[in-house]
């Protein structure tokens, strides 16, 4: 093949150092990394390599005619996304927090400048989900996506509930492997599962949500209570994100915690995988596992999204451009939840629907109820400052 990519990768963090690790260990030969932008130059990386502070250096480059953008700051992804793309320069980002505010002026801009973005690496790690749903699941029969799509907090989960780790220990841990965002409050409470489930809702259903639109909650609030009762149920604790496309054509999504039974797929998805249900009409239900955080099977894919370019690969955003009818969002849905809580006033932040179970001692307090999506958003901002803790009681 004589086409050649010559990258400029922006950022070096655990991501962009795995890919540049990886394609010196893995020799690709249709690829290589020109030149690396970073914010401190002045840094001994240990690595033989060309830095330079400026994007302008990399952009003006004619050797240059691939981007990879692997930076945490969001406003400066869109910078130096939506650059690469006017450039007309293919592209390849992991920034899922860019992407879930700022996909559909993307999309818009790619048909402008005729030009490419891929971002395969931002969703699930290892498992290539959006292509899945873009070339297979490309048609009417999709009704769910579902799954663990943050490897940090199940890998915590899975050290507390399989090793007995405590909630600080198995984070430390999580931080030790370099499984944690820079900032960890996106990892334990919902945002980055919610940015993946925004990207995800585009390329299963062709229906962009705002991430302001939608519930999430995490697992910061969970205590050794919540703990004895999802093992007293038979159940494990996963944080889980949910896009259903109900009977009448309206659209739910969720990310929140859930107490999920032996019997599903979910259930055995330990350590710092992921694991996604896709579910439709016929086929019913498909099960994708693989690793979701770490350098290497982050950096796999970003590999993955770059060498389809030399395919001329793009996404066509089927679902949207040609579906007939496409679902509308809606958070009028109620569903069961277990409410653990302190003080009796925190109960006030909920409208239950119905109560089917309750229980009120000195040091633990909680009820399973009916309560609407809607309701839980209203309250999210005000239950994640009490020391209250819920979760999805689904059906067995």
């Amino acid at each position: 093949m004589s086409k050649k990519i010559k990258i400029g990768l922006f950022g070096f963090g655990t991501v962009g150092r795995g890919l540049f690790e990886l394609l010196r260990d893995v020799p690709t030969p249709n690829v290589s990394i020109e030149k690396i932008c970073v914010r401190d130059i002045s840094r001994d990386r240990g690595v033989n390599a060309r830095f330079t502070d400026s994007a302008d250096e990399i952009f003006n480059d004619p050797e240059i005619n691939f981007i990879v953008e692997l930076i945490d700051d969001a406003d400066a992804s869109f910078e130096i996304v939506s650059r690469a793309i006017k450039k007309r320069l293919p592209t390849v980002t992991g920034n899922k927090k860019m992407l879930a505010h700022k996909l559909p002026q993307l999309i818009q801009l790619q048909k402008e400048y005729n030009s490419t973005l891929l971002y395969d690496a931002s969703a699930c790690g290892s498992i290539p989900v959006i292509r899945n749903l873009e070339e297979y699941y490309d048609n009417d029969l999709l009704i769910s996506v579902k799954g663990i799509l943050n490897g940090s907090s199940n890998f915590i989960l899975s050290k507390i509930f399989n090793e007995n780790m405590s909630h600080s220990s198995a984070l430390e841990l999580a931080r030790r492997e370099g499984f944690l965002e820079s900032n960890p409050t996106l990892d334990l409470d919902g945002w980055d599962s919610l940015f993946k489930l925004v990207i995800i809702g585009v390329h299963a259903f062709g229906v962009y949500v705002n991430p302001d639109k939608v519930f999430n909650y995490g697992i910061s609030h969970m205590n050794d209570n919540d703990i004895r009762f999802a093992n007293e149920k038979d159940r494990r604790i996963k944080l889980v994100a949910h896009v259903e496309k109900l009977f009448d054509n309206r659209l739910v999504m969720c990310v929140i915690p859930q107490l999920i039974s032996k019997n599903k797929f979910i259930y055995s998805v330990e350590d710092e995988f992921n694991g996604v249900v896709i579910k439709g009409l016929f086929y019913d239900k498909q099960f994708m596992f693989g690793r979701g955080a770490g350098a290497r099977p982050t950096s796999s894919a970003v590999l993955s999204d770059i060498t389809a370019s030399l395919y001329n690969y793009r996404y066509e955003y089927k679902k949207m451009n040609h579906s007939q009818s496409l679902p509308v969002f809606t958070d009028d849905i109620s569903f069961r939840i277990y409410v653990r809580y302190n003080d009796p006033v925190d109960l006030g932040l909920l409208h239950f629907d119905e109560i089917y179970e309750s229980y009120s001692s000195k040091g633990y307090n909680y009820i399973v109820g009916l309560v609407s999506l809607r309701s839980l958003h209203a309250s999210r901002e005000a239950l994640n400052a009490r020391n209250v803790f819920l979760a999805a009681y689904p059906g067995d």
